[in-house]
């Protein structure tokens, strides 16, 4: 594969999960991957004999975030085929114990931050008729006592895919999801929990989930390359659950 005929991806959340395995499976597809994170030791692991995965360290929420991850892409490769909105924050609490801090920080990663990149990132796509890949979850249009805060914002951002997929078809870009339901990443250990609490969410999430196990970052990241390949030109606008039958039963 010629260099001009390599995609360019860009990957937010990319040091650990679901993003790593995502990064990895476009770099095994020939892509170069612009992994987005905000800590260097992660992303140096993610990278780490992937050749074709450019670390980035970048807070998503922080001011200018977006025209810095979209001009990295573009000034370094001259194009940008696949935007992958996958950095998100879980957990919050019951409502009584939502601190404004916490609902503000929520809201800027789950929400706010894939939609101010994916504005950037429009031009950009427009050029190469590209895909916006949004990570949401599969059970945000369910009730989930404890994590409202993040369902809701997850939600949203499903609701943006859709009307981003209309507004966005004349540029010949599609927009879709992937909504992951339990998956084996670090995400309980970022929230502070400790090893018996991540263990009792694990027990609560797999009792919930017909399939009776926890799901695989590669297995996100299957969905996310099978939507962004060219050979699914004809989709857009869906939102893919990937979580054992959760969301269903």
């Amino acid at each position: 594969m010629s260099r001009a005929q390599r995609r360019i991806v860009v990957v937010t959340g990319a040091g650990t999960g679901i993003g790593r395995a995502t990064a990895r499976g476009f770099s095994a597809q020939g892509a170069y991957v612009v992994a987005v994170g905000r800590r260097a030791a992660p992303l140096a692991e993610t990278a780490a004999g992937h050749p074709g995965i450019e670390p980035l360290v970048a807070d998503v929420t922080a001011p200018g975030a977006a025209e810095l991850i979209v001009g990295t892409a573009t000034q370094r490769h001259g194009r940008l085929d696949v935007l992958v909105n996958n950095a998100g924050v879980a957990g919050g609490g019951p409502l009584g114990s939502l601190a404004p801090e916490t609902v503000a920080r929520h809201l800027a990663t789950n929400l706010v931050a894939p939609l101010l990149l994916t504005r950037a990132a429009v031009p950009a796509l427009t050029d190469s008729r590209g895909v916006v890949v949004n990570v949401t979850t599969s059970v945000g249009s369910r009730a989930w006592p404890g994590s409202s805060l993040y369902a809701a914002g997850k939600s949203a951002l499903d609701s943006l895919t859709r009307s981003w997929a209309v507004e966005l078809a004349p540029s010949g870009i599609r927009v879709v999801a992937v909504a992951p339901g339990a998956v084996d990443t670090p995400l309980g250990a970022h929230q502070g929990l400790t090893p018996q609490q991540q263990a009792d969410v694990r027990r609560w999430q797999v009792a919930r989930t017909p399939l009776g196990r926890v799901g695989r970052p590669e297995e996100v990241a299957w969905a996310i390359l099978r939507l962004a390949d060219p050979a699914a030109g004809f989709v857009t606008g869906v939102v893919l659950p990937v979580d054992g039958g959760a969301v269903i039963a």
